[in-house]
Parts: structure tokens; C-alpha cells; sequence
């Protein structure tokens, strides 16, 4: 016999905000450092082409070793996310943030590079699991979404400052890419020490037994009006009806449809070409005539003056911030939207716009409409539909989707998925782009992002304003 769930919700007045923002600010701290360690190596590629006379294939492995550490961590993650609590992992990230911070900077020959590249990758998959889950676990119903999108926004402010960190140093000459790579590690250093100001996840102290532990968490959040008897008594009846324990099997019923959909979802959102715009936008505009063929090393092979070029460089990279600009805004307005419009409208809307902006951009390849400020309008057209709309809610789904008994697991999976498409595009992109043209890559896109409209109309259903173990009742049975 399945216990109904009729959640009491807490009272808006009596929530502990200044603990609840403190908590949400640092997990999320874990997105931006997400943001920041995934994006920097964009500005870093005309420098470390030439330093280390790198093919594209080089390339490309540069860039997606750091994804293929991004796949083994979001993969890893789930079970010691179970077994030693978010907090704990969330730790560990932070550790591998600033090692790998500080190997990437001092790397002295392009093996040195990649290992450190991949742990950070390492780091970069665990936090992209665990800080949304953190945030979602420890957030009344009626603010998870926008809490969650935190992360998100953290993300997206992670991007920002790596492009404008590297337009800031990209004249100091060959070695700038260093002080690219190094500039990471102070915000590493942050995030670990407020870690040990957070609490554990309340969801987590009861899936463990630490009932009274969990108790306190809930009354120091949600105040001295919230029901913490009730709260405890429906997490304890979810996790009862999925056996009591964090084991239950992903890819059997009632699960494997869920599982499915979640890896669907983080696929889908990399068929978007994102990354491809996030990693490689400075050699795409460069590509495209905007900040002067002489400095593009595509076709090349390598900048053959680093110095003559650095202008050139500086030119893509500052258009690059503008992209990373307007995907704060938009990211910003899909937070206010999340929780009103809901996760599902939002999606349908933004892969209409998204396809046809990716469209439109294959098109000014394939016509060589791609002089003057064509491409970047485009470009931030698309980041505008993306970050309003998959941006803000790919990770609030893979956190709030998956019952309690499977959550870190669940969400992990989605994530290995968006690592894995994420490093194969990744590596792929250069090369492709290389043989085919950009023009190709960028239709690809657009047909992929179009099929997703269909998927989501299809496959998902919406989350908003419920509590976790209601919207567990309704997957299960949807």
C-alpha cells in the first residue's frame, strides 16, 4: 500500500533566508568555478597552439580531456555522494579546483597540460552533480527552481569572468595563457574554506539514519514555524517506498524510463552546439573575418607571431565577453521565468529559437555572409534562447527529476551524459570543422535542436512548484 503524501507547506515568513542564501551562495560557488574552469581554455588556444605547435587533432584532445575528466566525475560522483553526503564531495572538488588550477598554469610540456586539465575535469563533473543536488535538497518547494537555477547563474558568471580574465591578459605575450589557467585557483580556495560553514543536506541525514541531525537542519532553515516532524516523516516515507536504502536498482522498473529521459536531456543539450560556441567562439569569429584573418590558426596550423597577433586575439576575445554578457542577462530572466512559466514551456520555446538561430548561422557559412558583426549577432541570438531556456533549467531537471532513493545516481547519469556528448563534440569540433567547413557543424546543430523540440513535447513532464516527494509520486506514476 503506497502512503499518500500531502506536504504542509512551510511558511514564507518564518524561512531563515540569510542561512538559506549562505548555503545556496556557496554550493553554487561550485558552478562557478564549473563555469570558469570549462570556459577559460577558449581564450587560451591561440597561445598554447603556438606554444606547444599543436595540429587540431592536439587541439581537440586539449580541449575534451578536461570533458573526459568532466564524464569519470559526474559518473563517480552519485555513490559517494550517497555514502559521505554532498558536503564531502563538494570538498573534494574544491581540492581538485585548485590542483588543477595551479598544474594547468605551470605545466611544462602538453602531457603535463592534459592530466591537469583532466582533473580539473574531474572536479568540474563531481561539482556539476552535487552543487544543484545540495541546493535542491535543502530548498522549500515554492523557491527550488530559481535556488537550483543559482547554480545555473553561477555557471554563466563562471564564463564571464574566464572571457574576461582572458581578454585582460591576453597581450602579456606568449605566456598569458598561465596566468589564464592560474586565475582559477583563487576562487578554489574560497569555496573550500566556506564549505565549512554549510550544513549537510537534511535529505541525505535521513537517507543515513541521522534523524536528529536532520531535524536540526530543517528548523535552523526553515524557522521556527515550519512543520519538522511532517518534513521528516515524507522523506522517511519516499525513501521507505523505494526499500529503505540509496540501492535501488537505475535500470529496472519503475526507474529506467526516468534514467533514460535524464540522459536524454544532458545529450540533448550539448546537440545544442553550446559548448562548441563556449570553447571555441574566439576561433570561430576569428575564422569568420571578424577579428582579422591574419591571427585565425585554423587553417594554419599555428599563429606564426604571437605578438603581431595578440591584438587580433584580443579582438575575438572581447567579442567572446559579450557572448559571456549576454548569457548572464538572459540567464538571469530565465530564473525569474523557472518557477512561473515552468522548466517544460520554457524548453519548447528555446529549441524553436535556438534551431532556427543555428540555422541562420550554418546559412552565413555556407553564403560567406560572415564579414562584420553578422556572426556575433547571430551567436548572441542563440545564447539568448539558450540561456533562457536549457541554460537555466538542464540542471535544476537533473536534480528535482529522480526519486530520493536514486537522486545522486539518477542525476548523476544525465550528467555523464552531457559530459560524454560534451567531450566528443568537443574534440570532434576542430577537426570537422577543419575538413568540412564550420557551416556544416553548425546545420548539424540546428536539425539536432529541432529534434529536441519533439522530445521534450513528448517525454517530459513539468516539476514546478512541487515538493520532492510529491513530484517523486508523480514521475513514478506519470
Amino acid at each position: 500500500m503506497t502512503t499518500e503524501i500531502t506536504p504542509v507547506p512551510t511558511p514564507h515568513s518564518h524561512l531563515n533566508r540569510t542561512r538559506l542564501a549562505l548555503y545556496c551562495f556557496t554550493a553554487a560557488l561550485g558552478g562557478l568555478l564549473f563555469g570558469f574552469d570549462t570556459i577559460v581554455i577558449n581564450g587560451t588556444i591561440p597561445f598554447i597552439r603556438q606554444s606547444f605547435q599543436m595540429t587540431e587533432s592536439m587541439v581537440g584532445w586539449t580541449v575534451a580531456s578536461a570533458l573526459i575528466g568532466c564524464v569519470i566525475g559526474a559518473l563517480v560522483i552519485g555513490k559517494p555522494g550517497d555514502t559521505y553526503g554532498r558536503k564531502a564531495m563538494l570538498k573534494v572538488t574544491a581540492v581538485l579546483f585548485t590542483v588543477s588550477a595551479l598544474g594547468a598554469g605551470f605545466a611544462v610540456n602538453l602531457e603535463m597540460l592534459v592530466i591537469f586539465r583532466f582533473i580539473g575535469g574531474l572536479a568540474i563533473g563531481g561539482a556539476s552533480v552535487m552543487a544543484p543536488m545540495y541546493i535542491s535538497e535543502i530548498s522549500p518547494a515554492h523557491l527550488r527552481g530559481r535556488l537550483v537555477a543559482i547554480a545555473q547563474l553561477a555557471i554563466v558568471i563562471g564564463a564571464l569572468m574566464s572571457f574576461f580574465v582572458n581578454f585582460l591578459v591576453a597581450d602579456m605575450g606568449i605566456n598569458a595563457w598561465r596566468y589564464m589557467f592560474l586565475a582559477g585557483g583563487v576562487p578554489a580556495v574560497f569555496f573550500f574554506f566556506l564549505l565549512f560553514l554549510v550544513v549537510q543536506s537534511p535529505r541525505w541525514l535521513v537517507a543515513v539514519g541521522r534523524i536528529e541531525e536532520a531535524r536540526a537542519v530543517i528548523r535552523e532553515i526553515n524557522g521556527p514555524g515550519a512543520n519538522v516532524d511532517r518534513e521528516i516523516e515524507d522523506i522517511a516515507h519516499s525513501l521507505q517506498r523505494e526499500g529503505g536504502s540509496v540501492k535501488a536498482p537505475l535500470f529496472k522498473p519503475p526507474y529506467l524510463r526516468l534514467v533514460l529521459i535524464g540522459i536524454a536531456v544532458g545529450m540533448f543539450n550539448q546537440l545544442t552546439g553550446i559548448n562548441t560556441v563556449m570553447y571555441y567562439s574566439t576561433d570561430i569569429l576569428m575564422n569568420a573575418g571578424l577579428a582579422g584573418k591574419a591571427a585565425i590558426a585554423t587553417a594554419a596550423g599555428g599563429i606564426p607571431d604571437m605578438v603581431a597577433a595578440a591584438a587580433e586575439v584580443r579582438s575575438a576575445l572581447k567579442q567572446s565577453v559579450f557572448i559571456g554578457g549576454t548569457n548572464v542577462v538572459m540567464t538571469l530572466i530565465g530564473m525569474a521565468l523557472i518557477d512561473f512559466v515552468g522548466r517544460r514551456r520554457l524548453l519548447l520555446v528555446g529549441s524553436l529559437g535556438m534551431s532556427a538561430m543555428l540555422g541562420v548561422f550554418s546559412w552565413a557559412f555556407f553564403t560567406n555572409h560572415t564579414q562584420g558583426y553578422l556572426p556575433l549577432g547571430i551567436l548572441i541570438g542563440f545564447q539568448i534562447f539558450f540561456a533562457a531556456s536549457q541554460g537555466v533549467t538542464i540542471w535544476v531537471l537533473l536534480a528535482e527529476m529522480f526519486p530520493n532513493a536514486i537522486r545522486a545516481r539518477g542525476s548523476s547519469m544525465g550528467s555523464f551524459s552531457h559530459w560524454f556528448f560534451n567531450a566528443l563534440f568537443s574534440y570532434l569540433f576542430p577537426v570537422v570543422a577543419h575538413a568540412f567547413g564550420v557551416g556544416y557543424c553548425f546545420a548539424f546543430y540546428s536539425i539536432s535542436t529541432l529534434i529536441s523540440f519533439f522530445f521534450f513535447k513528448k517525454f517530459l513532464m513539468e516539476t514546478k512548484s512541487q515538493s520532492l516527494e510529491e513530484l517523486e509520486l508523480t514521475v513514478l506514476a506519470h
